[in-house]
């Protein structure tokens, strides 16, 4: 083999390792929480995240929560999708939107460590209670059996959701032609 073919072969494994790790998805630690103070509480002992990752990924759990919350036509659809007090009114929800649009309450938030251990850059998405008692994030990419824990997560679970301000709210046909809210996703769990 000569010098030059010698370099092409090397190259070729080294991009074909390269372009097998791309295939992998990316995992960050995270961590879920039922609210704000379970995280900081969390983090004042020493946990995965500090104070300050907390407030920041429950404010951007908050603001997905009011851009991509499924929206439904009615109540009953809302319940039968979260659960029994799960639902709440887009107008209560979001300071001024309708009345006659109901969202499921946040059930908590997932925060991620996107930069792989260092500390400095979270990702957040709002969890949803699902009718089967589990939980699911706003993308319905994955349902989570309970909404405190920590795990390793892909970084898909943190891909911004689509937004559903302004669109038609689901209706008892939509929701079940989906199968459900958080039927799609994968099941995920988190040790204690």
């Amino acid at each position: 083999m000569t010098k030059r073919s010698r370099r092409v072969a090397i190259a070729i494994v080294g991009a074909a390792a390269f372009s097998l790790a791309g295939c992998r998805q990316e995992q960050v630690d995270a961590a879920a929480f039922p609210d704000l103070q379970s995280c900081t509480d969390e983090a004042t002992q020493g946990g995965l995240f500090t104070v300050e990752d907390c407030q920041t990924a429950f404010a951007q759990a908050e603001t997905l929560h009011v851009e991509a919350a499924p929206r439904y036509d009615s109540l009953q659809v809302c319940e039968d999708q979260h659960g029994e007090g799960a639902c709440g009114s887009e107008a209560a929800a979001t300071q001024g939107g309708s009345g006659n649009i109901f969202m499921p309450l946040l059930a908590g938030y997932l925060i991620g460590n996107m930069m792989s251990g260092r500390a400095g850059l979270s990702a957040a998405q709002p969890l949803y209670k699902t009718s089967d008692g589990r939980f699911t994030n706003a993308a319905r990419t994955s349902t989570f059996s309970t909404n405190r824990g920590a795990a390793k997560l892909s970084t898909a679970q943190f891909a911004r959701p689509t937004s559903t301000v302004g669109k038609t709210p689901m209706t008892r046909a939509t929701a079940a032609s989906r199968g459900g809210f958080g039927g799609t996703g994968v099941r995920t769990g988190f040790g204690g």
